[in-house]
């Protein structure tokens, strides 16, 4: 699955986090019995269910599992749904193919937000005497008169539902069709809202077969995971047969029923790929069809096994609350993450989507054939197609650098894994209502880093070959994290269980401290925590090391706390004066950090001024640096020297890291030294304007695909610091583009700057600008468009113009799924602004998005910006009685953050030489 907000911004994977109140209600069939069915309180005491199947005892000893009992599982299913678009309902009837496989009268399955007929329910020819159903697990419990047969029977159920607006199990979502609204059903399971379609055996290593029948409108398409099998029309409904599936896990089933048109290609292999799109849109799906075709061919040589399912679509869903989802042989996306048009889309949005296509057809292979066998090794199934999508559309683009950009998701999981309030890779799961936290940059981010440090210590063709031996092994069942360790030490003979469980196994990573110590490097490893703590943590850690340039690399494992590093033949005389320089985790291949000595640090920045290091080293000793000073293990003096040796810099992904780092640097000197503030943005300024003037404004004949999206990085990031000139310039395109969409002069890649630089100018007494902005997001027919705009409104320190663009959000202007793009954009100026209307108006915000992660993205948008002790303790006070499952690790992520801000505020009050620095790198040439 890729995370919400696929193409604008890395979140979260965002599908349900609230669990609202299931009901599960009797329905008394003509002539059947009827009779109340139970339905019991909280449950607590999480523990997992291994012991023998119960011959008796009483429904309540299934109450508060973390999972469900493995005495009988599901073989096949015959799922029949009819949705109504107009009601907003669904009925349905599943026959499950169960095998018992130990002495009980008892069936436990998951089940939520469904009436289930208590009359239908039959299993073979007995009728429950006990039907228990416990909300808080989502668990419906049955209970039969006497022990059930061994093997294999058939149990029966009718039930109905609600096609809710939550983004989540069984929904609908909305579209315009000649201008009207027009509603289609579409469904999200990942991770636990299968359970909200049909009852269900709702866990990964529950996989069946799925033989799938669809009442639906006859003018509608109607899409699921198998190719149809039959059509049968009766006037205005038609009956839609699929093919039966190979065995899946029940978060894989999919269900799509609109209005669509479609393009269509076929791989080598002969599998036929169609992309559907809403009426009209079906060209803007020419791109994604074309890396899909690509990307299947590439992974059946990969993974050495062809796609194993006879077609395969992909559909744009209007409203959808992840960036897109797996399912089996049906990938579903949200709009801007499988849409490009050449005219109206940037680059930055035409990479996300090669980028996101490639990651949910690895899935088909690493998740969907091959799955994690409980969601504590959901890295297994996101970690790889994080990192494997790099590989694909490496494989495409070569000259996208992809790899390089790719640090941006270890820089992601670094900083993250850096709290205290971190998690292990692989982190135990006890119930249901908490698997969505976990769909963070550790197991996406992190995860890919680590396959990434892996295969670079194995090598790509050994890592390639044993890859493809473990999803033969473990076609179409589960495995663990050390199922693949196995295997990969199978084939290869290396140590890789003792290796990579020091990293998946415990949270955090190391910092390295390196001394010179005559003809040694003194290796320390310590365990690298923002707030300037050490943790206990130890890992094995692949060295990488190389010494006055890149062709003799050495390559060693750290496995103590301190080992020393041979380097004089490696270096040679390290003459003073001479060019000397040794670099540590080479191009970022490692997950740690690295702090040197005095003399290693010179030599470093002396061969990043002469131009010796790599893109990936220039990327990796910023990043190291800027951790460093926020942990108060250096100066902010010294990390701005570092940077000013970036100020010729020209390259995309090495100025987007530099770029992310002066804007930290920027937000903390506000609060750090409001005097120097100005100063430091003019150094900033400094640092990034030479490569943008060389860009400029306007696309230049031949240009890279890197110099179109570092031009609105560059341009962006000026107007942000305040930069007048560049602010002026882009007013001055808006007010042409405003009446001449079709300009030249303002292109896609460049509106977000020039919307920024409008919105400096607002105030409540000023609102033309804002009002030109607002007319644009309401007329314009893209999604990118809508969604930069919206990212744009509240950057802004008018509280009006604040207070009214926040409130956006209650408004129907606004999907649910876009609200976090609305509060994205808030100033550390406007921070109190947001603080005191998140707090107004909490109670609204739980309620409207009360099934949605999203929830937990107000929180981290908005609270980070503070950089006080006071300030956490106030916060912490006002959600005191006001957690939930759903943001608990989020509040306490960012909570931690500010208080990080608040010691690194204090550390750079006490640098007595820091404004010194600022001045003399502002006077030089």
């Amino acid at each position: 699955m890729a995370r919400s907000g696929a193409g604008v911004t890395a979140l979260p994977m965002a599908v349900v986090l609230l669990a609202v109140v299931a009901t599960v209600a009797v329905h008394a069939a003509a002539g059947g019995g009827g009779g109340k069915m139970a339905s019991h309180g909280e449950g607590t005491n999480l523990k997992a269910s291994s012991a023998p199947a119960p011959a008796g005892g009483s429904a309540g000893q299934f109450r508060g599992q973390a999972r469900l009992p493995r005495f009988a599982a599901p073989r096949r299913y015959e799922l029949h749904l009819r949705p109504d678009l107009v009601a907003f309902t669904f009925s349905g009837s599943v026959a499950i193919a169960v095998a018992v496989s130990a002495s009980t009268r008892f069936l436990v399955l998951n089940t939520a937000d469904l009436s289930v007929d208590r009359a239908s329910i039959r299993f073979q020819a007995l009728a429950p005497t006990e039907v228990v159903f416990f909300k808080e697990d989502d668990v419906l419990v049955l209970g039969f008169g006497k022990l059930l047969p061994l093997g294999e029977g058939v149990l029966k159920m009718d039930f109905n539902g609600t096609l809710n607006d939550e983004m989540r199990g069984f929904y609908r979502s909305q579209y315009q069709y000649k201008g009207k609204a027009r509603n289609m059903a579409v469904t999200q399971f990942e991770p636990v809202d299968a359970r909200r379609c049909f009852p269900c055996w709702d866990e990964p290593a529950f996989k069946a077969k799925f033989k799938l029948t669809l009442e639906v409108p006859s003018e509608l398409v109607a899409l699921s995971n198998m190719p149809v099998a039959n059509t049968l029309v009766a006037g205005p409904i038609k009956t839609v047969r699929y093919q039966e599936s190979p065995l899946m896990s029940t978060y894989l089933v999919a269900i799509v029923v609109g209005l669509f048109e479609y393009v269509e290609g076929v791989t080598s292999q002969g599998t036929r790929i169609r992309v559907y799109t809403q009426i009209g849109k079906s060209s803007q799906g020419k791109f994604a069809l074309d890396i899909g075709v690509k990307s299947l061919d590439l992974y059946k040589d990969y993974f050495g096994t062809p796609y194993p399912l006879p077609k395969l679509d992909m559909v744009a869903i209007p409203d959808f609350a992840a960036g897109a989802m797996e399912n089996y042989g049906l990938v579903t996306f949200r709009d801007i993450a499988l849409l490009f048009d050449d005219k109206s889309s940037s680059a930055s949005s035409k990479q996300d989507v090669a980028i996101t296509v490639a990651h949910e057809l690895a899935h088909q292979w690493f998740g969907n054939l091959v799955t994690m066998e409980w969601w504590t090794h959901l890295w297994l199934n996101e970690g790889f197609a994080t990192w494997v999508s790099h590989l694909a559309v490496d494989s495409f683009f070569p000259q996208w650098n992809i790899w390089t950009q790719f640090l941006d998701s270890t820089t992601n999981a670094l900083k993250l894994d850096s709290l205290e309030e971190s998690h292990p890779i692989e982190v135990e799961i006890h119930h249901a209502s908490e698997v969505n936290q976990i769909f963070d940059a550790i197991t996406y981010d992190k995860g890919a880093s680590l396959i990434r440090m892996l295969q670079s210590y194995l090598g790509a063709d050994r890592f390639q070959k044993a890859l493809a031996s473990y999803i033969k092994k473990y076609a179409y069942s589960n495995a663990k994290t050390e199922d693949l360790w196995a295997v990969l030490e199978k084939e290869t003979g290396e140590p890789v269980k003792d290796l990579m469980s020091t990293w998946t196994k415990q949270k955090g990573y190391p910092v390295i401290n390196a001394k010179l110590k005559g003809i040694n490097m003194e290796l320390d490893q310590a365990q690298f925590l923002l707030d300037g703590s050490s943790g206990p943590g130890m890992w094995i850690v692949p060295i990488t090391s190389s010494c006055g340039a890149y062709d003799s690399p050495k390559k060693f494992l750290l496995k103590l706390k301190r080992d020393k590093l041979v380097i004089a033949s490696q270096c040679g005389d390290r003459k003073k004066g001479g060019n000397f320089w040794t670099k540590l985790n080479i191009n970022g291949t490692g997950f740690y950090r690295v702090k040197y000595d005095d003399e290693l640090a010179a030599a470093l920045q002396n061969a990043l001024e002469t131009k010796k290091l790599s893109l990936m080293d220039k990327i990796g000793i910023v990043d190291d640096s800027h951790a460093l000073s926020m942990a108060r293990q250096q100066t902010l003096a010294s990390l701005l020297r570092l940077l000013y040796c970036y100020r010729g810099e020209a390259d995309f992904s090495v100025l987007s890291h530099v770029n992310s780092v002066t804007t930290s640097i920027a937000k903390i000197s506000v609060d750090a030294t409001p005097g120097l503030a100005g100063d430091i943005k003019q150094l900033l300024i400094k640092i990034l304007l030479s490569p943008a003037e060389k860009l400029g404004w306007d696309p230049k004949n031949g240009e890279s695909h890197l110099d179109v999206m570092l031009r609105p990085l560059l341009l962006f990031a000026l107007v942000q610091l305040g930069h007048g000139k560049t602010i002026n310039e882009g007013v001055r395109r808006f007010n042409i583009f405003i009446h001449d969409h079709n300009t030249s002069l303002l292109p896609p890649d460049t509106r977000k700057a020039a919307y920024l630089a409008v919105m400096q100018n607002v105030s409540s007494s000023n609102r033309s600008g804002y009002n030109a902005l607002r007319k644009v997001y309401r007329e314009s027919a893209e999604g990118e468009e809508r969604l930069l705009v919206l990212g744009i409104l509240s950057s802004c320190r008018d509280k009006g113009i604040v207070l009214e663009s926040l409130n956006l959000i209650f408004t129907n202007e606004v999907r649910n799924q876009d609200a976090y793009i609305a509060i994205s954009g808030v100033q550390i100026e406007a921070r109190e602004i947001a603080w005191n209307w998140l707090k107004e108006n909490w109670e609204r915000i739980s309620k409207t998005f009360s099934a949605s992660s999203l929830v937990g993205v107000f929180v981290k948008a908005i609270v980070p910006l503070f950089s006080s002790n006071e300030k956490a303790e106030e916060i912490s006070k006002f959600f005191a009685t006001r957690t939930t499952p759903g943001f608990e690790r989020t509040l306490k992520e960012s909570l931690e953050i500010v208080r990080i801000n608040a010691r690194w505020v204090e550390g750079i009050k006490s640098e007595p030489g820091l404004a010194q620095t600022v001045r003399e790198l502002l006077g030089k040439p």
